[in-house]
C-alpha cells in the first residue's frame, strides 16, 4: 500500500484579501477566550528555553513563512501541511527562523510551531515501513517520498513512526527531520 502526498507549500505569495475575525463577548465566550489567550501566550515562553538548532513541526493547517521576523515582512511560503518537520536555526523574540525539508529558510511565528516530532520521507522511491526495527522484518506498508509521519522514539538507526492510523518502524536514513546520531525516547 502506498500513502498519498499532499504538497507542503501552496504557493509563493499570500493573497491580497485578508480575513477579519469578530469576537462576541458573552458569559460563555469570555472564559473560553481567556483560556485560549493564556494558551497562546504560554507557548512562546516554553519555546524560548530552547537553543537553536532544534527540531519542531508546523502546528497549524496554514502557516506563513516570511522574509523577516515580523508580520510586516512579505510572506514567501504558505505551508498547508500540519506536522511538517522543520529545523529551527535562529530565534528572535516570538519568531523562529526555520529551514524546511527543501532547504528553504525564513521566519515563522512561534505559535505556528509545535514540539511534536515528525519526519518526512526522503526522495528516491517508496520507503519500507516495517513491523519491527530490523532490516529483515516484514514490510507492513510503504510510504511515498514527501509523506509525513510522527515519531515517538528512535534508537539504533530505527524510528517508531505513525502515519495516520498506521504504525511501524522506518530506517533513520529514509527520513528527514532528525540530527545525525540523535536518539529519541
Amino acid at each position: 500500500m502506498h500513502l498519498s502526498f499532499t504538497p507542503a507549500k501552496a504557493g509563493t505569495q499570500r493573497g491580497s484579501k485578508s480575513r477579519t475575525l469578530t469576537w462576541r463577548f458573552s458569559g460563555v465566550w469570555v472564559p473560553a477566550f481567556a483560556g485560549m489567550t493564556m494558551m497562546v501566550f504560554a507557548t512562546p515562553a516554553q519555546a524560548a528555553d530552547k537553543k537553536p538548532p532544534y527540531w519542531a513541526s508546523i502546528a497549524s493547517g496554514q502557516a506563513m513563512m516570511r522574509t523577516g521576523p515580523a508580520r510586516k515582512y512579505p510572506g514567501i511560503w504558505l505551508y498547508q501541511r500540519r506536522d511538517l518537520p522543520v529545523r529551527v536555526v535562529a530565534v528572535y523574540e516570538t519568531w523562529r527562523k526555520i529551514e524546511d525539508p527543501d532547504g528553504q529558510q525564513g521566519w515563522m511565528l512561534v505559535t505556528m510551531l509545535s514540539d511534536k516530532r515528525s519526519v518526512v520521507m526522503k526522495a528516491g522511491g517508496a520507503k519500507a515501513i516495517r513491523n519491527t526495527p530490523e532490516a529483515s522484518s516484514h514490510v507492513a506498508y510503504q510510504a511515498e517520498p514527501g509523506v509525513v509521519g510522527t515519531i515517538d522514539q528512535c534508537t539504533a538507526g530505527w524510528c517508531h513512526i505513525a502515519i495516520g492510523k498506521r504504525e511501524g518502524y522506518v530506517a533513520v536514513g529514509d527520513v528527514w527531520g532528525l540530527s545525525d546520531g540523535e536518539s529519541i525516547d
